[in-house]
């Protein structure tokens, strides 16, 4: 039997989590742009291949070299669209792979005003961040129509877990940030980085062609409810309630942009589709 290959663009946190999942089972190469992060990715279980999507020359040798693609590479910081997705389209379509992943954010909803929504909500961006990621899923799907390959889009919403680099609450609560009060929160959504890893190798070989699928948690929490809870579960204090006029003095641009969007997303696709049973269905449970 052949053993599956798969290539991960941008191996981070949640790219060693999907390395640990497939524990030798798969042959997995990794693109880095960083050469120090070799040793580290053959450690892990990679095969480590250095490259740039910034350069496209770099990325000839990906052509054909595995069937499946985990694209976890964020767009460039600047612009409304993204030209590093583009540019690894380009050298993937010289022999297309079967199944491409790409993680995305759930941020190309924009502000849905606390409404209960799910993937047939079209998209409305409302910052070039979100609007580089729906440029990408435009590009995808197209990929993935031309050339037969069966493209999946994660919508990721807020990664968490006790072991992810700045990816627990503690870490803004010993900072003492706050949050908006009751009246003014918003509706925030999660997953466990351990759970998006699992969602990540099922949409790998269960996503359907050209399909978008929210990767949340059950939970329907305000923000400041979540942190609130992250506080109580750490024995720390919760953090202080603001009004969103006092927060739009003390705050910075990119936290208040994250304040002005709401909404509350189903995952049942997320469920039926992929049929991934959560290990951590709450924040209360991962923690």
């Amino acid at each position: 039997m052949t053993t599956p290959r798969l290539l991960i663009i941008g191996c981070g946190d949640v790219g060693l989590r999907v390395l640990q999942l497939l524990a030798g089972r798969w042959r997995v190469f990794a693109l880095t742009s960083s050469p120090e992060r070799a040793t580290g990715l053959r450690a892990a279980g990679a095969v480590p291949l250095v490259g740039n999507l910034d350069e496209p020359a770099t990325l000839a040798r990906l052509a054909g070299l595995a069937d499946f693609v985990l694209h976890l590479a964020p767009p460039a910081r600047d612009g409304d669209t993204d030209a590093r997705t583009r540019r690894l389209l380009s050298a993937l379509a010289r022999r297309p792979p079967a199944a491409l992943v790409y993680a995305s954010t759930t941020g190309v909803y924009g502000d849905c005003a606390g409404d209960f929504i799910d993937e047939t909500r079209a998209p409305n961006p409302a910052t070039d961040r979100a609007r580089r990621r729906v440029d990408a899923e435009a590009g995808l799907r197209a990929f993935g129509r031309r050339h037969g390959t069966r493209v999946s889009l994660l919508r990721i919403p807020g990664i968490y877990a006790r072991d992810r680099e700045g990816g627990h609450p503690r870490e803004r609560l010993l900072r003492g940030t706050p949050v908006l009060r009751r009246e003014d929160d918003v509706f925030t959504n999660h997953i466990h980085a351990d759970d998006l890893a699992r969602a990540c190798l099922l949409a790998l070989l269960r996503g359907l062609p050209q399909r978008a699928v929210n990767v949340c948690d059950d939970s329907q929490l305000l923000m400041g409810d979540y942190f609130d809870l992250a506080a109580d579960l750490g024995a720390l204090p919760r953090p202080e309630r603001i009004a969103r006029a006092e927060a739009a003095e003390r705050m910075g641009a990119l936290q208040l942009s994250f304040w002005s969007e709401s909404r509350r997303l189903s995952n049942a696709r997320l469920k039926r589709e992929l049929r991934l049973r959560l290990r951590y269905p709450t924040p209360r449970e991962g923690l």
